[in-house]
Order: structure tokens, then C-alpha cells, then sequence
């Protein structure tokens, strides 16, 4: 067993002992108060053999029943009936036959409850009339006093049961509602580890590619002036500096919550008025790429968000695969039409040394899990003329 299920059936168990000590005491306060009531009646009763049996044999199968009374629960049948024909000659058993009446009232075990009941009532008549007391009720007012009592002890067996089916179904409730809220958050510490894998893939994918495109030059390139070498050396060390930045700006998710409220704030997240920057970026790098924005103002951030990285990552697969070859950036869109990403790199000429970079197999994908959160929808492919195209159609409001 679980440590949590010991854990948690360890306050079940006191209560359930307890609950079993209150019901003993029910019981020996029943039967004792029985036999007590007879005792004070026949006390001028001269000593016979039933005076003997009321004294000695009356109590020791009270003590018997008490005994019998522990296996209610595996035998209740064979309890039941034991215990009910006890009651018929010992005064002292009204306790025990009296609680394994509600038990079996309290578990619903109607069948073996219509055999108890007429059983106990007959019992309860010969009781009085057999007994060693010398006065005795009408008949009818018998039947009816012994039909009160055993009526009331199954109503309070009922009603426990009852209770005890509540409690039960609420515990039930709140074992399934803490096993759900669990899965919640477990589903939800995956959706944030799948989001921060793709931003720092978006992320760093874009930086380290003109990392390696510039060391690739440096390492092949013999004719460089040292002007050109330096211009290279220096956009290295620049993007692996941005590259460090953008992904402690992507991890600051994971910060400690302890973290002062003071702290700086992290930086914002690209929209689509940064793509401008990012093409520029490309530009000085390098790659020939011609933007067009003929985007509406009011744009959603999440929107703009989303068609920056679909950008970045069409424009690193073209550094990667392409380099060289001229590259358009179209974007366009209005609030009833949706926004439309088209990027598209001319088919390359000749032989094209690529910069060696690995290939993850995760950018087209990304691109498309990105699309599909945002409601949209994403093409890609070799164009008529050779060239690769990416499209995107995001909505508006994404």
C-alpha cells in the first residue's frame, strides 16, 4: 500500500475504534439496565432453577453475545440470528441483539432484516411471559411496545447508515477532486516545459545560426581584409551576447518566487513592429531580405508575438538551407481579415556551402504548433519557380 493511503486511512481507523467503544458502551448500558429492571422485581422471588439461570446463565451468554457481536460485519446473518435467539432467555443480550437489529438496518440487507424482525418481537413476548417476573402487559400493548422499540432501533440503524453513505460519497469526492486537481497541474507543468522549449528554440535558433554562419566564413573564407574579419568577429561575440540575453529573458518563467518584488523587470516580448528590426538584423548580417508591411494598426500583442517568431524561424531555416539567395517578407492584414505571413527565398544558383548547422527537425514544426494555438494555419514548400515558401494566416484576435 501507498504511504499516502496509510497516511490517510490512519484517522479512518481511530475513528472507526472509537465509534466500535461507544457502541459496546450502548450496548452494556442496554443490557445491563434490562437485567437490572427484572432483578429489582423478582427480589422476594424465592431461588429456583429459573432464579439460578437469571442470575448465573442470564449473564454469561450476555457476556457470550458480546463476544459474538465482533464478527457482525463478515456473519451478519448468522450474528443476527444467534444473537436474536439469545434474546429469547437471557435479559442480558438486549444490548448486543439490539445493535446487530441497526447494523443490519444500517447496511440495507432487507431480506436478512424481515427474518430479525418478527424474531425479535417474538422474543420480546416470551421475555415477558416466560420470564421471572410476575406481572406482565396486555398482549396487544406487548406486540405494540415491541413493534415501537424495534421500529425506532431500525429507523436509528437507517439514519446512520445514511450518514454513513454521506460521509463516504464526500470522502470519495474529495480523494477523486484531489487526484484531478494532480493531473491538472501536472498537464499544466507540461504545457509550460513545451512552451519554454519552443521559445528557446525560436530563440536561440535564430541567434546561434548567425553565430555559426560567421565563424563558418571566417574559417573558409582566406581573401577576408581585416576589416571584414572584424565585422565578422564582431557580430559573432554580438548575437552569442543577444543570444545569452534572449534566453534569460526565456527562462525568467523558471525565476525563484522568492525573487524581490524590485527586481528588473523582464524585457518585452518581440511583436510585430520588432520584425523590422529583426529584417534589418538579417540585413547587416549579411542576407538579402526586402520587408513589406502593410499591416492595420491595433494589432493584438499575442498576435504580433506570434507572427515574430514565425518570421524568425522562416528566416533562420533560409540561412540555414538557402544562404545567399534574396528573401521577401510580406505581411498584411486587417481586423476582418486576419493577418497573412508570406515568406519566400528565391531557389538558390550553383552549388551553396551552407554554415554546418544541425539540423533539429523542430523549426516547420514549431511554425505549425505555434499557427494551430493561435487558430490558425501554416503552408510550406518548394515553389514553381524552385524557391521555398512559408505562409501563415493567423486571426486577428488570436
Amino acid at each position: 500500500m501507498p504511504v499516502e493511503s496509510r497516511q490517510a486511512d490512519a484517522p479512518a481507523d481511530g475513528t472507526s475504534l472509537l465509534a466500535s467503544l461507544w457502541r459496546y458502551a450502548l450496548a452494556a448500558v442496554i443490557s445491563l439496565l434490562a437485567w437490572s429492571l427484572i432483578l429489582v422485581g423478582a427480589a422476594e422471588r424465592p431461588w429456583d432453577a429459573a432464579m439460578v439461570w437469571f442470575l448465573v446463565g442470564d449473564p454469561l451468554l450476555g457476556l457470550t453475545s458480546f463476544v459474538v457481536i465482533r464478527w457482525r460485519h463478515r456473519r451478519p446473518a448468522v450474528v443476527g440470528v444467534v444473537l436474536t435467539l439469545f434474546s429469547f432467555v437471557s435479559l442480558s443480550s438486549a444490548g448486543p441483539a439490539s445493535w446487530i437489529l441497526g447494523s443490519i438496518a444500517s447496511h440495507r440487507r432487507w431480506r436478512l432484516l424481515a427474518l430479525i424482525v418478527p424474531l425479535s418481537l417474538l422474543a420480546g413476548l416470551v421475555q415477558e411471559r416466560i420470564g421471572i417476573s410476575e406481572e406482565s402487559l396486555p398482549l396487544w400493548a406487548s406486540v405494540a411496545f415491541g413493534a415501537l422499540v424495534t421500529g425506532i432501533i431500525v429507523a436509528t440503524g437507517y439514519a446512520m447508515g445514511s450518514q454513513r453513505q454521506l460521509v463516504d460519497s464526500y470522502r470519495a469526492r474529495a480523494v477523486t477532486a484531489e487526484r484531478e486537481q494532480i493531473a491538472r497541474v501536472a498537464q499544466a507543468r507540461a504545457a509550460e516545459r513545451t512552451r519554454i522549449a519552443r521559445e528557446m528554440h525560436d530563440v536561440l535558433a535564430h541567434r546561434i545560426s548567425l553565430v555559426a554562419m560567421n565563424a563558418s566564413t571566417l574559417s573558409y573564407r582566406t581573401d577576408l581584409s581585416e576589416e571584414d574579419r572584424a565585422t565578422a568577429a564582431r557580430s559573432i561575440e554580438d548575437n552569442a551576447h543577444r543570444a545569452l540575453s534572449d534566453l534569460r529573458a526565456v527562462l525568467g518563467v523558471l525565476r525563484d518566487p522568492a525573487q524581490p518584488v524590485d527586481a528588473a523587470p523582464e524585457r518585452p516580448q518581440p511583436g510585430i513592429d520588432d520584425v523590422a528590426d529583426l529584417v534589418a538584423e538579417e540585413v547587416s548580417g549579411g542576407m538579402r531580405v526586402l520587408l513589406t508591411n502593410e499591416v492595420e494598426d491595433g494589432l493584438p500583442a499575442a498576435t504580433g508575438r506570434t507572427a515574430y517568431r514565425i518570421v524568425q524561424e522562416a528566416l533562420t531555416n533560409v540561412r540555414k538551407h538557402a544562404p545567399g539567395t534574396a528573401v521577401t517578407v510580406d505581411l498584411a492584414g486587417t481586423p476582418g481579415d486576419g493577418l497573412v505571413i508570406a515568406v519566400r527565398n528565391a531557389a538558390p544558383v550553383g552549388p551553396v556551402r551552407r554554415p554546418g548547422l544541425p539540423a533539429s527537425g523542430l523549426g516547420l514544426l514549431g511554425l505549425a504548433e505555434r499557427a494551430a494555438l493561435a487558430g490558425g494555419r501554416i503552408t510550406h514548400g518548394v515553389d514553381a519557380t524552385g524557391g521555398y515558401a512559408v505562409r501563415a494566416w493567423i486571426p486577428w484576435a488570436s
